[in-house]
């Protein structure tokens, strides 16, 4: 090829070096620069937006998930007749050799009334074994405190050790402060389901020290929750040697109902199993809605952005009727036209995601800080536990969600560039340089 040719070839530097003119738009195009600018600024944050609130809420559904399945289980055996399960031990043996569960735990279930001289408040008592309460990471972590460790012996690491013998009680931190209860403080539960007298049932009373104070971080179960030796625990609901219920932990949460036929046969016809999604499908299927829907919503952002992006390139073809009439008798092609304005717009839209991108990141991750410095700024918590459950602003970026998000953008501001660049090369020289 001659080197005194013009370089031709699709997206060739003269092309982008005209694309380039183009986005810095002189005194008298300076309209076209503002429309520009708010296309950049629109896709910007419409990728941003998007990325913080579909974050958000992978992290709330994620934390809520962890919480609920840390807390519940991930499935639940029991009695059809709601009657005690007399051989448990034997029934958590065989269902723990089950491939791919990972633990079975025995409880003592009951409803009950926690009473203290500050408040009256209803309470979930769950009874449950030194070893098993040991295992649960949702109580047994940094913000534990305990009152079982020998008085003098430091232990950076508090745990439940001893909570067999401790004859006490642990409850959530959130009940701990509506009843002004401490370590070492009393605590009256009060279950209606009584001896039975002359006059009909007496309620139950018993009062059982704080030994530990827990922390979930959801503040429906800090609130309402109480745990109980499991000994403790079958006598006060006068279980004698049975429990209500075996919960069982698998290895994979969202596979559980692939466990259910199995779980069913090792545990008899005359038991019943239930899962976490059948305990919350309604719950979980709200958030899937929600999420589906703030999707689309936040989409029209972008997707105006991108309607910008088509105003402004037609107004900047029409300017430049006369260059591209001249370029036109050049020689350049109707290819090389539509290119110079496709690179102008699809400039714009790339370095919008891009810029959305960094900035959706940036807020991911510091979506606490941010949450705090609002709450101090205007001295309203924007992310009440009371509202959410939750006791922090989780967020979690889906890589190939995030990435969906960025292709979408990439694609809605390419699309937005074809018609006016095919605008553009279709305009006729003659007609662009008659009345000039």
């Amino acid at each position: 090829m001659d080197k005194n040719l013009p370089d031709t070839r699709p997206f060739a530097p003269f092309e982008w070096i005209l694309a380039g003119r183009y986005l810095r738009a002189r005194r008298r195009e300076g309209f076209i620069s503002v429309i520009s600018l708010f296309s950049f600024l629109g896709i910007l944050l419409g990728v941003a937006t998007l990325i913080v609130v579909m974050a958000v809420l992978n992290g709330f559904r994620a934390e809520l998930l962890d919480k609920i399945l840390g807390f519940q289980g991930h499935a639940s055996v029991y009695h059809s007749d709601v009657s005690p399960i007399e051989d448990y031990v034997d029934l958590q043996n065989r269902i723990s050799q089950i491939p791919g569960v990972t633990r079975a735990v025995a409880l003592v279930e009951g409803q009950a009334m926690a009473s203290s001289l500050r408040n009256n408040t209803g309470a979930l008592v769950r009874g449950i074994s030194e070893a098993d309460i040991q295992k649960l990471s949702s109580l047994n972590n940094a913000d534990l405190r305990t009152a079982l460790n020998e008085p003098g012996v430091p232990d950076e690491k508090p745990g439940f050790t001893g909570f067999d013998k401790s004859a006490g009680v642990a409850i959530g931190e959130r009940m701990a402060w509506k009843h002004r209860l401490g370590l070492g403080s009393s605590l009256t539960i009060i279950s209606p389901d009584g001896p039975d007298t002359v006059v009909g049932n007496a309620p139950r009373i018993r009062d059982y020290p704080v030994v530990a104070i827990f922390k979930v971080g959801m503040s429906d179960y800090d609130e309402n929750v109480i745990y109980m030796p499991l000994a403790e625990a079958q006598d006060y609901f006068v279980m004698e040697q049975g429990v209500t219920q075996i919960e069982v932990m698998v290895e994979k949460p969202d596979e559980i109902d692939s466990l259910v036929a199995s779980l069913a046969d090792t545990a008899g016809d005359a038991m019943t199993v239930n899962t976490w999604k059948q305990r919350n499908v309604t719950f979980f299927n709200a958030l899937a809605v929600e999420r589906n829907v703030m999707f689309l919503v936040l989409t029209m952002i972008i997707l105006v952005a991108a309607l910008n992006i088509i105003s402004g390139l037609i107004m900047l073809v029409k300017d430049k009727g006369r260059d591209i009439a001249i370029l036109r008798t050049m020689g350049a092609t109707r290819g090389s036209i539509q290119r110079v304005f496709f690179l102008t717009g699809a400039a714009i839209g790339t370095a919008g995601t891009l810029g959305g991108f960094l900035v959706g990141l940036l807020i991911c991750l510091n979506t606490e800080n941010i949450r705090k410095f609002i709450s101090f700024v205007s001295g309203v918590d924007p992310f009440n536990p009371e509202i959410y459950y939750l006791a922090q602003l989780p967020a979690k970026m889906d890589p190939w969600q995030t990435l969906s998000i960025v292709l979408m953008a990439l694609g809605l501001s390419f699309l937005a560039t074809l018609y006016p660049s095919w605008r553009a090369a279709r305009l006729d020289p003659v007609e662009a340089l008659r009345y000039e």
